[in-house]
C-alpha cells in the first residue's frame, strides 16, 4: 500500500510540477523575448510618459501593444500583476516530488554504495546542503563581481565553475540518476531564490517609492534584470538534469560528471542563440548562429562517445568472463537465469515484497513481465535501483540473451 500511495503521490506531485514549470518558462523565455524586441517608440506621447519601448504583436485574433517604462509609469494601475507564484509553484512541487521520488528512500534512489557508501540520513543532509551551499555561493559571486568591469564575464566565467564542482562532487557522491537530478535541483533552486530574494523584492521597492513620489533606484531594476538573465540561461540545462533521469546511458556513464557538463554547456549556449536571434532580427547584434553551432556539435560529440560498444566486446571489457564463455549469441534458459535473478531481484520482486506490484520469483510470473525485464534491466539499466545488489554486465547480457531467445520458462 505504501508504493501504491508514493506512486499516486509521485503521479500527481509531477503533473502539478510540469504544469508549473510551464508556466514558469514560458513567461520567462516571452519576457527575454520581449526586451530583446522592443523597439523606441514613435509616438509622440509615448515619448513624454517615459515609454522606453514598444512591440506590437499579433496573436489569437487581435493586435498587442505591450510597452515598457525605463522608470515610473505616470500612474500605477490597481491592477498590477506580479510574476512570482509560477516560480513558487514549480519549486514547492518540485521539492515535494523529490522528496517523495528520492528523498524517502534515499538507501534505493540516493544512495549507490559503488560510489559512496554512506547512511541515508547522511546522504539527504548532504544533497540538501547542495541545494542551499550552491545558492550562496552563486549569491556572493554575484554581489562581490556582479557591478565590477566586465562584471557579467566574470559572474558566467565564475557560476560556469561552480556549477562543474557541484556537478563532479554530485556524480562521485550519489547514485547517477539522483547525481543529475541533484545538479538541476539546486540550480532551480537558485532560479526561484532569485526570484523570492532579489527580483520581487526589488520590485516591490520600486513600487512603494513611486507610490510615496519618491525617485526609484535604478539599481532595484538593474540587479532584478541580472538575475532573470542568469535564470533564462540555467533554463535548459536545467531541463536536460531533470529529463536525463529516463535515460540511463547519460548518468550510467563512468564519467557521467563531464556528460552533464558538456550537455548543459550545450543548453546554455543553445539559449543563447535564441536570446540574441531577437536583437539580430533588429539589427542590433550579429547572427548568433556560433552559439547554436557550439550547442549541437557538443550535443553530437556525446553522441558519438556514449555509443555503445558491441556486446561482445563489453562483456571482455568488463571482465566477463562467464559471458564470453556462453557465446555472443549463445541462447539462456531460465535454469541458468534463476540463481541470479533470486541474488540480485528477489528482495524486492520477490515473496516478501512486490515494489511496483511486480513478482519474479517464480517461471510464470516472470514470464507475465520479461517485456518489463528486458526494457528495465537491459535497454535502460534502471534496474536494479542504483544497481543496489551490484548487477554485472555479464549478468545483464544473460538476460538479454534470454529474452531474445524467446523468454522461455520451462
Amino acid at each position: 500500500m505504501e508504493s501504491y500511495l508514493l506512486d499516486w503521490a509521485n503521479l500527481l506531485l509531477r503533473w502539478v510540477h510540469v504544469i508549473t514549470a510551464i508556466a514558469w518558462i514560458g513567461s520567462s523565455f516571452y519576457f527575454v523575448f520581449l526586451d530583446s524586441s522592443l523597439t523606441p517608440p514613435v509616438d509622440d506621447d509615448l515619448k513624454k510618459q517615459g515609454v522606453s519601448g514598444e512591440l506590437w504583436a499579433v496573436h489569437g485574433g487581435g493586435f498587442y501593444h505591450p510597452v515598457k517604462f525605463a522608470g515610473a509609469p505616470p500612474k500605477l494601475p490597481e491592477n498590477l500583476h506580479w510574476f512570482y507564484w509560477e516560480s513558487y509553484s514549480t519549486w514547492l512541487t518540485g521539492f515535494a516530488l523529490f522528496t517523495v521520488s528520492y528523498l524517502w528512500s534515499a538507501g534505493t534512489y540516493l544512495i549507490d554504495k559503488s560510489v559512496m557508501a554512506w547512511h541515508p540520513h547522511a546522504a539527504i543532509a548532504v544533497a540538501l546542503a547542495f541545494l542551499v551551499v550552491f545558492w550562496i555561493a552563486y549569491d556572493v559571486i554575484c554581489r562581490l563581481f556582479g557591478q565590477r568591469k566586465n562584471g557579467d564575464m566574470i559572474v558566467g566565467a565564475g557560476v560556469a565553475v561552480l556549477v562543474c564542482i557541484a556537478s563532479w562532487l554530485a556524480c562521485h557522491w550519489f547514485a547517477g540518476r539522483a547525481a543529475f537530478l541533484l545538479v538541476g535541483a539546486m540550480m532551480a533552486t537558485t532560479m526561484s531564490a532569485n526570484v523570492a530574494h532579489w527580483i520581487i523584492p526589488g520590485q516591490r521597492k520600486m513600487v512603494a517609492s513611486i507610490k510615496a513620489g519618491q525617485p526609484v533606484d535604478p539599481i532595484h531594476g538593474w540587479r532584478g534584470k541580472q538575475r532573470s538573465v542568469h535564470n533564462t540561461y540555467f533554463t535548459l540545462p536545467v531541463l536536460f538534469a531533470m529529463l536525463s533521469n529516463h535515460y540511463s546511458f547519460t548518468y550510467s556513464h563512468p564519467q557521467n560528471w563531464l556528460v552533464l557538463i558538456v550537455m548543459m554547456f550545450a543548453g546554455a549556449a543553445i539559449r543563447q542563440f535564441f536570446v540574441l536571434r531577437h536583437g539580430f532580427k533588429l539589427g542590433r547584434n550579429r547572427h548568433p548562429w556560433p552559439y547554436a553551432a557550439a550547442g549541437v556539435v557538443a550535443i553530437i560529440g556525446m553522441l558519438v562517445w556514449l555509443k555503445p560498444a558491441p556486446p561482445a566486446q563489453n562483456a571482455i571489457n568488463s571482465g566477463a568472463a562467464s559471458a564470453v564463455s556462453t557465446g555472443a549469441t549463445a541462447p539462456i534458459g531460465y535454469k541458468e537465469l534463476q540463481p541470479m535473478l533470486a541474488q540480485r531481484c528477489y528482495m524486492c520482486h520477490g515473496e516478501a515484497v512486490q515494489m511496483k506490484n511486480v513478482r519474479l520469483d517464480s517461471p510464470q510470473a516472470l514470464a507475465s513481465h520479461a517485456q518489463t525485464v528486458y526494457q528495465q534491466v537491459v535497454v535502460t539499466k534502471i534496474m536494479p535501483m542504483s544497481n543496489a545488489t551490484n548487477m554485472t554486465d555479464a549478468e545483464r547480457l544473460m538476460v538479454k540473451q534470454w529474452f531474445e531467445a524467446g523468454a522461455k520458462t520451462e
